[in-house]
């Protein structure tokens, strides 16, 4: 007993040490007469703890109770009371499986999304696409569409970097390239569309109208995605078409004489027909969008939106004729200025559109409407009239209305 005394010295070795302790069976004649063995593997010493009386541990009985049976006829009684658990010979070894086994699970975890992220996106997206339109509404003697080439042509040079820097190429796959070739062709007519809007008649006017995109979304979706059309999507699509119908003003209703006109009614009209066209073409990208996915990197979306605007733009301003060099200074840098928030912008609304649902995301834009009253005021000394009011009051209304039943919808759904 005088060698086993050394173990009560020691600190216990318990399973939050992360070790195993394995026991070898020892001669008796090495150490005293009584000295049994003790055999655990791996899994038996991480379910039995470790005690001195020799009678709680079955295992050692088991493996030596013939020795015991054989032994105990000459065994004096007092001998069977110094029985106690006697490592004299133990070897220490660290658990190798143990913490892989933990780490598993850690390694396939996926990492947490934040929930706001998608409306955070569509939020700068927003706040983007406000600026290019005071800035577009601010730059004299360019036509909209050597605006929109422009912006075409710094968007590659922006973007082109980015593709090679994150590896995707500048085909796409090869199922989604007729996709990425249409929202090219569309998108682009849209911001054309917009712009020329912008130039033709009040900013908010123009915006209102363009913000109509998202009651045309969920018709569109339910021509082409199959999603379903309900009563409220008509109602609001009424809605929609009298706020369009209140800020346009069309003679046969409103008659010739009208305020609140920007030069004459005919460049309004035609805004205001190019604003409506806009908002259907950013209802068709945006429906393309959702088609296309994550499937597709968004730098890659953007590149097809700059490569087909430029070669469009520059086809047309060549049939035109309305080529014109920027003057020097302010305008060209707000032309550059242009270009990267419109990078900023696709980029963000993109990202937005391929981790948010359609209806937050339309919701979120109803600052763009906002921002357009609070810039046409402050830059431009323009206060809206009442017809503009309340169309822009029909049109967030039903965009809105049309955003938080689809939002509800898939809230109960999920």
């Amino acid at each position: 007993m005088g060698d086993c005394n050394h173990s009560e010295h020691e600190r216990a070795l318990t399973l939050e040490d992360g070790i195993t302790v394995a026991f070898h069976k020892v001669d008796s004649h090495d150490t005293n007469d009584d000295g049994d063995c003790e055999c655990f593997d791996e899994e038996t010493a991480q379910t039995r703890p470790l005690q001195g009386d020799s009678t709680a541990s079955s295992g050692c009985d088991d493996a030596t109770g013939e020795e015991k049976e054989t032994r105990g006829n000459h065994r004096a009684p007092e001998n069977r009371q110094k029985k106690t658990l006697c490592p004299p010979a133990f070897c220490v070894r660290a658990k190798t499986s143990s913490p892989r086994r933990e780490r598993a699970p850690e390694d396939t975890e996926k990492p947490k999304r934040c929930s706001g992220l998608g409306l955070f996106y569509a939020f700068l997206s927003t706040v983007f696409f406000s600026i290019i339109a005071l800035l577009v509404k601010t730059i004299q003697g360019l036509h909209a569409i050597e605006i929109s080439a422009i912006r075409c042509f710094f968007q590659m040079l922006f973007v082109a970097p980015l593709l090679i820097y994150h590896k995707t190429g500048f085909i796409g796959p090869r199922d989604k390239r007729i996709y990425l070739l249409l929202r090219g062709f569309i998108g682009s007519n849209a911001m054309i569309l917009l712009f020329y809007a912008v130039q033709q008649m009040p900013l908010a006017d123009a915006t209102v109208i363009m913000f109509s995109n998202p009651v045309f979304t969920s018709v569109l979706a339910w021509i082409f995605l199959k999603e379903r059309c309900t009563i409220w999507d008509c109602v609001f699509t009424v809605f929609t078409l009298t706020g369009v119908i209140l800020i346009a003003r069309p003679p046969f209703i409103f008659g010739k004489h009208l305020s609140g006109i920007e030069s004459n009614y005919s460049n309004h009209i035609k805004g205001a027909i190019a604003a409506f066209a806009g908002a259907i073409g950013a209802a068709c990208t945006i429906v393309i969008l959702r088609k296309i996915g994550k499937s597709v990197h968004y730098y890659l979306s953007v590149w097809y939106y700059a490569v087909i605007g430029l070669i469009e733009c520059i086809i047309t301003v060549s049939v035109l004729g309305e080529w014109k060099i920027p003057a020097c200074g302010r305008d060209r840098w707000m032309l550059m200025l242009i270009a990267v928030l419109g990078i900023a912008g696709q980029s963000f609304l993109t990202k937005a559109l391929q981790i948010e649902k359609a209806g937050p995301v339309a919701l979120m834009r109803t600052v763009d409407v906002v921002l357009a009253f609070t810039f046409q005021f402050i830059f431009f000394n323009r206060a809206p009239t009442w017809w503009s009011l309340g169309g822009a009051l029909c049109v967030v209304a039903s965009t809105s209305g049309i955003a938080l039943r689809k939002w509800y919808v898939s809230s109960r759904k999920s």
